[in-house]
């Protein structure tokens, strides 16, 4: 499956998912469309009316996705738009997501597109920036199931260019150069994530070792006479300005005396406070027991204080 991600309505997800789906079918792939967001733009149109459609179907009220039909049908490629939809009462899944699992597992290849503030572990945070409520949404598991994510970007100012919004509106409104720029972010983070993830995946059903990660993940270990809470700081300013983890540890030696145990644990504690994993590492070997650490937690840079009494 290929998840398309935006960060706010307008980027063209939509446009780009059935885009894709043209594509494919001039390269004799057989493509549908299961689903399609209602009153799409005339450029949008268009690009349907070129591919096959699987009608929704009534159920009471409303309208849902027909996997029967599209099951029926089974092409290779079925493009599904508003996957965050909630279905109708008395439908066979309550949400429009659950509908994509069921067509996957038929060994149908699924086009979603999605926007980030349907994302469920998002949702908080751009209602924060927003002030908007969303109440359909999908775990973020459903992005990580996927083969694929593409993020669909185009810059803050010439999305509300788009909207005919001009880019010195007030800051308080929701649709503004910052906020959108938040919200770009956000979603940058996620699709980075889920990168990380596939890539670390494949390594390992490769049978490949993956020894440094393609996020920052900073290591500050820390040593007895060093200056401990200058280094948590420095680590904890480089994992902010690179989003990454932090982590900080120190190795318990034959050299450490228990005194100095109780001051490293002490800062470990404050590290602990800052939102560092921190852990205590045993070894004779300071240098090799700490690259070992490194390794097994693919970390990418690696900070160590050290004072004059220290030779690693």
């Amino acid at each position: 499956s290929s998840d398309l991600l935006g960060y706010a309505s307008g980027v063209g997800k939509s446009f780009r998912m059935m885009d894709e789906g043209r594509r494919r079918r001039a390269r004799g792939q057989d493509v549908v469309i299961g689903a399609i967001q209602p009153n799409p733009s005339p450029e949008l149109a268009r690009l349907v009316q070129t591919l096959e459609v699987i009608p929704l179907k009534k159920i009471g009220d409303g309208e849902a996705m027909d996997v029967e039909a599209i099951l029926r049908r089974r092409p290779q490629v079925c493009l599904i738009d508003g996957v965050a939809y909630d279905n109708p009462p008395g439908s066979k899944n309550p949400k429009r997501w659950m509908d994509v699992e069921e067509i996957l597992a038929a060994g149908i290849i699924v086009i979603t597109s999605i926007n980030l503030q349907h994302i469920e572990e998002c949702r908080d945070d751009v209602e924060r920036i927003t002030g908007r409520k969303v109440t359909e949404t999908v775990p973020e598991r459903f992005l990580y199931a996927a083969d694929e994510i593409v993020l669909v970007d185009v810059p803050p100012e010439l999305l509300l260019e788009r909207a005919g919004q001009p880019s010195t509106a007030d800051p308080n409104q929701a649709g503004t150069p910052h906020r959108l720029a938040e919200l770009r972010e956000i979603a940058l983070l996620l699709a980075a994530e889920v990168v990380d993830k596939q890539l670390e995946g494949y390594l390992h059903a490769h049978g490949i070792e993956l020894v440094w990660g393609t996020q920052e993940r900073i290591l500050v270990c820390l040593t007895r006479g060093s200056n401990a809470h200058a280094m948590i700081a420095s680590g904890k300013r480089n994992a902010d300005r690179f989003h990454g983890e932090l982590f900080t540890v120190y190795v318990r030696h034959d050299r450490v005396k228990e005194k100095d145990e109780v001051i490293l644990e002490g800062h470990l504690e404050s590290a602990r406070q800052l939102g560092a994993q921190t852990d205590v590492l045993d070894g004779d070997d300071p240098v090799e027991t700490l690259m070992e650490f490194a390794r097994s937690h693919r970390i990418t840079q690696i900070f160590v204080g050290h004072s004059s009494r220290d030779h690693w």
